[in-house]
């Protein structure tokens, strides 16, 4: 997979080189402890997918520019910042298999890191006149936050319909990658029908994004994500939501109550795991995936043919085809 993903950013490889370069300056400060952490954020980058999606957007919609690279920096800087706060709230001692910020500089230190990510990332917008991007982008981490409360509430009462489901991985992750497909189509001087379009593709692509994620859950594929931890943590996705409609009466309650009050047991986590896969959850989700991941393409058939479309086409591809 990762000699595929080098293939997909052949078209970009210089801007992706640069960009590395320019973020790390965004990112320094005049304190010796924060460039020391954010240095270390910088080194464990994961596969950089954000930035992808920017470049190769503004390139099929028309040049890249200064503004991609800024656009790019703003969706890195706040997106990391919620990552940092995420973990702190999560009390996660680990991100990508390497210790967390609040893990090694404790929670306090952490949450500072964040906040000084947010505002990096706002100043850098504000400092360029950047307010199209920063309005793009704020919107998205409103949808974050209030994808992930939406999730937090309705983990509580175990209610989640498919259509609460689609709403709350839309806000959640879809909105992200939509909005990285905004920012470059906006920073590549495309009109707002095409960057309407442009995020439209986003957001179908992070449906598919998330669905695949939903279906490591359940052992499909060797991942560095534990089989069985959203069960464990009562999140209620596609394949489950499905299983559970499908269901009697009877054993919908069954389930439900094992959810509730023993998902911490492995032994019950394999049985609800294999109650999905017998209900036909897996297959359900993985044609409703596709279909997201179809219709993304065909917001993309309507751009002309390009070395940038065929990379965006090959990522989209990677989204549902990756193994973690």
């Amino acid at each position: 997979m990762k000699q595929d993903l080098q293939q997909i950013q052949v078209p970009i490889a210089i801007e992706m080189a640069d960009f590395e370069k320019k973020f790390r300056s965004f990112m320094q400060s005049r304190v010796k402890l924060l460039d020391h952490i954010t240095s270390y954020i910088v080194r464990r980058k994961g596969k950089q997918m954000r930035p992808m999606f920017v470049f190769l957007t503004s390139g099929l919609s028309g040049n890249i520019t200064e503004a991609t690279y800024r656009g790019a920096a703003l969706i890195e800087l706040l997106h990391t910042a919620t990552l940092v706060h995420d973990d702190v709230v999560d009390d996660a001692n680990y991100r990508r298999g390497f210790f967390s910020i609040n893990a090694l500089w404790k929670n306090k230190i952490a949450v500072l890191v964040g906040d000084y990510l947010l505002s990096r990332g706002l100043l850098l917008s504000v400092e360029n006149n950047d307010f199209e991007l920063l309005k793009i982008v704020s919107d998205a981490v409103r949808e974050m936050s209030e994808g992930e409360l939406l999730q937090i509430s309705k983990a509580r009462k175990l209610d989640i319909t498919e259509e609460v489901y689609y709403t709350i991985i839309r806000q959640k992750t879809a909105s992200l990658i939509a909005s990285c497909c905004a920012v470059g189509a906006a920073t590549a001087g495309a009109n707002k029908e095409n960057t309407e379009k442009m995020r439209l593709f986003g957001e179908k692509v992070g449906m598919a994004f998330q669905i695949k994620d939903d279906l490591f859950d359940y052992g499909e594929d060797v991942v560095g994500k534990p089989v069985g931890i959203d069960i464990k943590e009562k999140k209620m996705t596609l394949p489950l939501i499905y299983a559970l409609n499908k269901a009697s009466w009877i054993e919908k309650k069954k389930i439900i109550y094992l959810i509730r009050n023993k998902s911490e047991n492995k032994k019950t986590v394999n049985e609800i795991i294999e109650f999905v896969k017998n209900s036909g959850g897996l297959e359900y989700s993985q044609n409703i995936m596709n279909d997201f991941y179809q219709e993304a393409l065909n917001l993309l058939a309507d751009f002309p043919d390009s070395t940038y479309k065929s990379s965006l086409s090959s990522l989209v591809t990677y989204t549902i085809e990756r193994k973690k």
